[in-house]
Formats: structure tokens, C-alpha cells, sequence
């Protein structure tokens, strides 16, 4: 365990140095990313907003795009640390570096997890910059509470790396499905969007238990509640909150035990490092 954790924190100071040398260099590209993700996405809000015409529709409708907001951004969030064990492991499997890091004492479990820790607090930064300027320009507010919002992302983040282990130990062995991971990114943003936008209570009891099962729907919906509906606590006595602490345990076990099971077929099998 000592050994493990060494690892993780040696893999995540070189993955820290790196992003900050890359912010560095590129920091230009990042503002510029920053503002075009923040022009398209307001216009998208106001010209939805401007198909309102009475002022009762016009403020359902400013709620509506800022849901739409938080969710966009939770599923962008969802996109990218899935992509990390998609697209991430078949460029390092095309490029060589998979075997390089297989040969790692810390093993791709370790990597990885330290690999999708620092991205996934580089990208609440860059999101949270860009949600905190649509909710300037809408006249919002976002409730930041100091213990539940680090809490429902620390959780949100354990649920997508759980699922993104799943989906990376079929990948250590069908190299090529790229279509198909990319497919399940896109959803990943659509149930965000949902969670955030609609009323789940009112579906039918199956279709509330299938989204239960997926990892971004009910951390989506807590992080509503307590981001824009200022839920603080309120959100632990929510079923969401038990769900998404189920979710957590159920991903993790599966994703984290498959890919070591895949992992080890590969090696058997010679394909680790093929494309």
C-alpha cells in the first residue's frame, strides 16, 4: 500500500509539472479556448432566452440556461476524463508509450488514476472559469458551499474514473473502437443535460432506474442542487446523494477489477502494446 501511494504521488508531481509547463507555454490558446467556449455557449442561451415573450417565460427560461450551463459543463467534464482512458490509451498504444508505462513499478492503475486526478482539477478550473462568466452575464448566482461542492466533485470524479477503468480495460484489448467510445462520451453530456434540465421523478420507474445505473446522472443532479439551487446539507438527505454513493462503490469495484483482469489478458496474449 506504502509502495502504491508513493507511486500515485510521484506519477501526480510529474503530471502536475507538466500541465504547468504546457499552461505556460500555451497559456494564450487556453484564454483563447475560454472565450469561444463562452461566446458559443451564451449565445446558444440567449437566443433561446430571446424566444421568450412574456417575463414570467423570460425568467424560466434564464433558469433554463443556466441548468443547461451546469450541465453542459458537468458532461464536458464527463467527455474529457472519459477520453483519458478511450482516446488516451489508444494514442499511447499507436505511439509505443503504452508499453513504456506498463514497464512503470506503479503499474497502469496508479498511472492513470494520478494521470485523471490532475486533469480533472485542470478542467473544473478552466469549466468553473466559464460557467462563472455565463452566470455574471445572466445575472445568476452560483452557490459554492466550502464542504459539498469538494465533496460532490471529489465523488462525481471517483464515479467517471471508476467507469472510465471499465471502458479502458476493453480498450487494452479492442485497441480500435473509437467510434464506440466516442458514442458513450456524447452521452455522457446528454444525461448531464438532462439531470440538469428535467424532472427525472416524473419518468417511468424503469427509466429512473436505468439512468440510476449511469455514472454522470445522479452526481449531475447533486451537483444542481447544490450549485444553483444552494441545497447546501440538504443535498446528503436527498436519495440522489445515496445513489451517487452506491454508484460510486459499484463503478469503481467493476472498472478497477476489469481492467486489471484485461490487462493481464493482454499481456498473456501479447497485445498490451498493438494497435
Amino acid at each position: 500500500m506504502t509502495h502504491m501511494l508513493s507511486g500515485f504521488f510521484l506519477v501526480m508531481k510529474a503530471e502536475v509539472v507538466r500541465m504547468l509547463i504546457i499552461m505556460r507555454r500555451y497559456w494564450f490558446a487556453s484564454v483563447i479556448g475560454i472565450i469561444i467556449g463562452y461566446g458559443m455557449l451564451i449565445g446558444l442561451i440567449i437566443a433561446f432566452m430571446s424566444q421568450r415573450e412574456r417575463v414570467d417565460e423570460y425568467t424560466s427560461g434564464m433558469e433554463g440556461g443556466m441548468e443547461g450551463a451546469l450541465g453542459l459543463m458537468i458532461g464536458l467534464w464527463a467527455f474529457g476524463l472519459t477520453g483519458l482512458f478511450t482516446q488516451g490509451l489508444q494514442g499511447m498504444a499507436r505511439t509505443g508509450e503504452l508499453e513504456q508505462v506498463c514497464m512503470s513499478p506503479y503499474g497502469l492503475v496508479t498511472n492513470f488514476f494520478a494521470r485523471s486526478l490532475v486533469m480533472a482539477v485542470n478542467s473544473i478550473f478552466s469549466l468553473g472559469i466559464m460557467l462563472a462568466l455565463i452566470s455574471w452575464t445572466l445575472g445568476g448566482t452560483l452557490h459554492i458551499h466550502p464542504v459539498m461542492a469538494p465533496l460532490l466533485a471529489m465523488l462525481t470524479f471517483a464515479n467517471l474514473t471508476g467507469f472510465g477503468f471499465m471502458v479502458g480495460g476493453l480498450v487494452l484489448v479492442f485497441k480500435q473502437t473509437g467510434q464506440i467510445a466516442m458514442i458513450l462520451r456524447l452521452i455522457m453530456i446528454g444525461l448531464a443535460l438532462l439531470a440538469t434540465t428535467q424532472n427525472m421523478g416524473e419518468w417511468p420507474l424503469l427509466a429512473r432506474f436505468m439512468v440510476h445505473l449511469l455514472p454522470i446522472t445522479d452526481a449531475a443532479l447533486c451537483l444542481k442542487m447544490s450549485i444553483l439551487d444552494g441545497a447546501g446539507y440538504g443535498v446528503l438527505q436527498h436519495s440522489s446523494f445515496f445513489f451517487l454513493l452506491v454508484s460510486c462503490v459499484i463503478w469503481n469495484v467493476i472498472g478497477v477489477t476489469l481492467f486489471h483482469f484485461m490487462e493481464d489478458w493482454s499481456r498473456d496474449k501479447g497485445t498490451l502494446g498493438t494497435y
